[in-house]
């Protein structure tokens, strides 16, 4: 939570309604004042409403457009530091002309514009502001920040195939190693990730299914605000090797909790300060995997540990996906978007068949996740097989075990 201090002068205290529940106001001498707030109730909101005008114009803007739990958290966040900062109520700040309000934004904003800070994060202030008083009947005026080509603020590394392999044998856990090899398989945004229920993979799991289907659903905002980015509703898969590890890790879980029920997350809290009945139902942060992934990639010996996160596994994820298949082709480019769970341009998302799961299923198990050749080389048989018995109802696997059978009885 945000704490701010500031002092205030009788003026400035008059447009000032923003102390939280818990906060203060203290006469400090006779034309000054102390102001403390650390909540965001000192918004006054409630849902999708709050009992200033203003922020109640901005917030039926928001819902409007995208209704992102996030996107609330973080627009509100915004305008209570900048409140705070000029010791007014955003109330107050509307009723200024419009010259003073330009003059406030950009101060504020200039704040931020040093080494510390990165260009987009400042231009995602501006941009928060802007959009205030945009709903408030302002447009204002006020300078961005030049972001040159491939700006990118923090440094990263993206690790190779054999890194990340390398990164879940060292992961410490048999939980850690399943979240890292599923974060590689799937590509899926770490807030998806921690989202997943056991019940969102139960089915195939218990079925046997050696890639597992992985749904990402709008619902998922319920759990974690920021899962399902922009309610683009998608799926993907994890690879043998994952749902290996994913079984492993429930196995143990079952042998610690007992029954892990359909409405569990998938990968469940080890805090050791809360009890183990709450544990495994309290989901994990996304804070939380990216210690596990910067520990597993120190303890495979990456140099630049220190910039792998759980994005450059997506990222990884994306170099499978454009790299060559197992049996030598590409995958479609428009497979290739949806498994990264991007809407495809134009006209082109709504012609894409994604009903035919089988068949996504079997373009899946063409990418190369192996280590080995060897590995490869059996993927591409098992691939050829689906394909040779799609449609004839008869299992492939007992159909080569007959085969084999039979050669060798020869």
């Amino acid at each position: 939570m945000l704490t701010s201090r500031r002092e205030f002068n009788r003026r400035e205290l008059r447009g000032l309604a923003i102390v939280a529940k818990g906060g203060m106001i203290r006469k400090v001498d006779e034309d000054t004042y102390l102001v403390r707030s650390s909540s965001l109730d000192s918004l006054q909101v409630n849902g999708w409403s709050s009992l200033y005008l203003s922020v109640d114009r901005l917030l039926r803007r928001l819902h409007r457009k995208s209704r992102s739990e996030a996107t609330k958290r973080t627009y509100l966040n915004v305008i209570k530091r900048f409140c705070l900062h000029v010791g007014m109520s955003p109330d107050y700040l509307v009723q200024l002309d419009k010259k003073h309000i330009e003059m406030l934004v950009q101060d504020y904003c200039d704040m931020f514009n040093s080494p510390r800070y990165s260009r987009k994060y400042v231009n995602n202030i501006l941009h928060i502001l802007r959009s205030f008083f945009k709903a408030n009947g302002f447009e204002i005026n006020v300078e961005g920040y030049y972001v040159p080509a491939r700006y990118r603020k923090r440094p990263e590394y993206i690790p190779t195939k054999n890194e990340v392999y390398e990164m879940a044998d060292n992961s410490g856990s048999l939980r850690n190693r399943a979240i890292i090899l599923m974060l590689y398989s799937t590509g899926l945004r770490v807030s998806t990730l921690v989202a997943l229920l056991y019940g969102d993979l139960k089915e195939e799991l218990e079925r046997g299914y050696s890639i597992v289907k992985v749904p990402v659903y709008p619902e998922m905002k319920n759990r974690i605000p920021e899962a399902c980015k922009n309610n683009v509703s998608y799926f993907t898969f994890a690879s043998e090797e994952a749902v290996k590890a994913l079984r492993l890790y429930l196995e143990d879980r079952r042998r610690r909790y007992g029954i892990v029920e359909p409405w569990e997350p998938l990968f469940c809290s080890e805090y050791n300060q809360i009890s183990s009945d709450r544990r495994r139902y309290k989901f994990m942060t996304a804070r939380t995997v990216q210690r596990v992934v910067k520990a597993a990639a120190r303890n495979a010996g990456i140099k630049e540990w220190e910039y792998v996160t759980p994005h450059s596994l997506r990222k990884t994820y994306e170099s499978v996906l454009r790299g060559e298949l197992i049996d030598g082709g590409r995958l479609d480019v428009k497979t290739q978007e949806f498994f990264m769970g991007h809407i495809l341009p134009g006209s082109q998302d709504a012609y894409y068949d994604r009903t035919k799961i089988e068949s996504l299923r079997m373009e899946y198990a063409r990418l190369n996740f192996g280590r080995k050749v060897v590995e490869n080389k059996f993927r591409l048989l098992e691939t050829s097989l689906i394909k040779a018995f799609e449609g004839t109802g008869i299992d492939w696997r007992e159909a080569l075990y007959e085969y084999v059978k039979v050669k060798m009885s020869l």
